[in-house]
């Protein structure tokens, strides 16, 4: 016994020594993560949009505490707060690992700090902690450009440590959750630090043994334009008066624009309505808060510019036109009589209308652009069908992802035998084709991907990748970043381009887009386009006014100037806006802000008269 003693009292004594040496070090001194600062997003003038800005939280860890209920409400009457407070603490509690700090109070004012701090001594546990919270100025109107950063969750979490990225992340709070803040997260991020600190028996720090300061995150420039993205927002939710109530009400409720250099693709504004204010989500967004975003019938958390998908309408002809013209379906001399209707030949299928009852009459290639003429279209489609009108789509980007740099990017659908056999287990027929030469039937795309085909019109065959971003500035040093992918459709000669460019200027001289383009300095080319929500019966006329709101077409219109040297290009998507042209005023007014913007006052284009 007395053998075993000594043995065991030497094992502590000496061969244990370094083994609980290191064990009280390890008590006595901690190894805490310092968080870099979020690197900082400009517009392409320099203008601030997301900042960071210094803030104070009241955080709780639970286990520290022995009865939680009690303390929650202590602290609730001591600092004024809310009983969903308490409601909204309890349910990160459900959702955050143990040992964890949980915000209970965010944003305290400087007298709820102070008050806390005198009585701090009450409440182990429970401490105020100082840091940099993210910061949008421009709220709902960059929501669908710069997304959000929010709380990291246990999902973040376990991707980051797939990646090998969350020793970076352990000090940090947020991550970038939509947009720019998600896809260039790992640039904005920056690398986190260390401290090297010595504490006591209650983990108060006691000094500071080594720092190694983190290295911030490095700045964003956009091509956005600031004082342009707030034009377009505020056109698109612009007000009217309700002549059955005379109040003010959203003139459009729900609606897209984007606004292109098409020299390059880079995105200048970018506006999906109705949206909602970012910082919301930053400190945590309430529950109810949420449900009612979620439950909003008009969608605000949906990025109509690069999600939503609609048929493209008559804005998709042009593209139409240039491939037919290419296949060699129809030639720069084919003309057609248009009597108002157009039926599959040597058959009596269905009349496949016009807008126009009556028709057009004799129609070539540049009035059928112009005047929107369906009938020229049905048999274009027809005769080149759907195998060579996906692939001429394609091209034009059609049914694939648009490129733009930011991770909400619909492909849509631009369909094929393939996919109507996988989605409806049924074949292709010939009816189905129909439609598609005009933009309509199985075939939606998004308004960027609208965008981006007027583009490469403007172009003459140049395919660029549509992008927010226009540089990086690290150390004051700014790098642009360059988008190197495109492509030329050498297959298609000038003379096509010419034709089709010449047809969407005669739609802005004499055509859909007149009475919006009337009395314009500078020559430009466009084409509307409405997107159909619901199918007409055999011989019913549709008329816009007469429908409910919901059940409206999309109204639709695509235009780029000046024509020969284009620098500037819309495209409009209106919901339930009714015929196409009604979208073609507010991407003038966007045009002429862009183009003669030195001698405009934006205010005064507001109440811009267009026809």
């Amino acid at each position: 016994m007395t053998a075993a003693l000594l043995a065991n009292l030497y094992h502590l004594q000496v061969s244990g020594y370094q083994r609980y040496i290191g064990r009280a070090n390890n008590n006595r001194i901690k190894i805490v993560p310092i968080a870099p600062n979020r690197g900082l997003i400009y517009d392409r003038n320099g203008v601030l949009l997301a900042k960071n800005v210094p803030i104070y939280s009241l955080e709780i860890i639970p286990e520290k505490i022995k009865d939680i209920e009690p303390t929650l409400i202590k602290l609730k009457n001591l600092l004024g707060l809310s009983d969903n407070d308490i409601i909204e603490f309890k349910q990160s509690m459900k959702q955050t690992r143990h040992f964890k700090s949980i915000t209970f109070a965010g944003q305290l004012t400087e007298k709820q700090v102070a008050m806390f701090t005198v009585h701090q001594h009450q409440y182990p546990g429970v401490f105020v902690d100082a840091f940099l919270e993210r910061y949008y100025p421009y709220r709902e109107n960059l929501t669908h450009i710069l997304g959000y950063v929010a709380k990291i969750n246990d999902r973040d979490i376990n991707r980051l440590k797939q990646q090998h990225k969350y020793k970076q992340y352990k000090a940090t709070r947020t991550i970038g959750k939509l947009g720019i803040e998600r896809s260039y997260e790992d640039i904005l991020h920056g690398q986190s630090g260390f401290a090297k600190v010595e504490v006591n028996s209650q983990g108060r720090v006691i000094r500071t043994l080594e720092t190694v300061p983190p290295i911030p995150g490095k700045d964003i420039k956009l091509n956005i334009d600031i004082n342009l993205q707030l034009y377009a927002n505020k056109l698109l939710t612009e007000k009217k008066i309700d002549p059955a109530t005379g109040k003010l009400i959203l003139k459009h409720k729900r609606g897209a624009l984007v606004v292109l250099d098409p020299r390059d693709d880079s995105i200048l504004a970018m506006v999906s309505s109705p949206s909602y204010d970012p910082n919301w989500f930053v400190h945590g967004i309430s529950s109810a808060r949420y449900k009612a975003l979620l439950s909003d019938p008009d969608k605000p958390l949906f990025n109509r510019v690069t999600l939503g998908a609609y048929s493209p309408g008559s804005t998709a002809k042009p593209m139409i036109a240039a491939a037919a013209l290419t296949e060699g379906v129809i030639t720069p001399n084919t003309t057609r009589n248009d009597s108002g209707w157009w039926r599959i030949p040597n058959t009596k299928s269905r009349k496949w209308r016009d807008d126009v009852r009556r028709g057009f009459g004799e129609v070539d290639i540049y009035k059928a652009i112009e005047k929107s003429v369906n009938t020229y279209f049905y048999p274009i489609a027809f005769d080149m069908g759907i195998d060579r009108l996906s692939v001429w789509m394609n091209k034009f980007g059609y049914g694939l992802p648009s490129g733009i740099d930011i991770k909400e990017d619909s492909r849509a659908n631009m369909p094929t035998r393939e996919w109507k056999r996988a989605h409806y287990h049924q074949s292709w027929y010939q009816g189905d084709t129909i439609p598609i030469g005009i933009g309509q039937g199985y075939w939606t795309a998004t308004p960027l991907q609208i965008a981006k085909a007027t583009s490469v019109i403007a172009n003459k065959g140049l395919v660029h990748r549509p992008h927010i971003v226009r540089s990086i500035i690290e150390n004051d040093v700014e790098t642009d970043i360059v988008f190197n992918d495109f492509s030329k459709m050498d297959s298609v000669k000038q003379e096509t381009w010419n034709i089709v460019q010449e047809g969407m200027r005669r739609v802005l001289v004499t055509g859909t887009g007149r009475r919006a383009f009337s009395h314009i300095s500078y020559d430009a080319a466009g084409k509307s386009g409405t997107s159909q929500v619901f199918g007409l019966a055999h011989g019913e006329n549709y008329n816009a006014e007469e429908l409910t709101e919901r059940l409206r077409d999309h109204a639709l219109f695509t235009a780029f100037a000046p024509l020969k040297s284009p620098r500037v290009l819309v495209t409009a998507v209106l919901e339930n806006g009714g015929w196409g042209r009604h979208a073609a005023p507010m991407v003038r007014k966007i045009m002429d802000y862009v183009l003669i913007k030195p001698t405009l006052d934006p205010q005064s284009t507001l109440g811009h008269k267009t026809s």
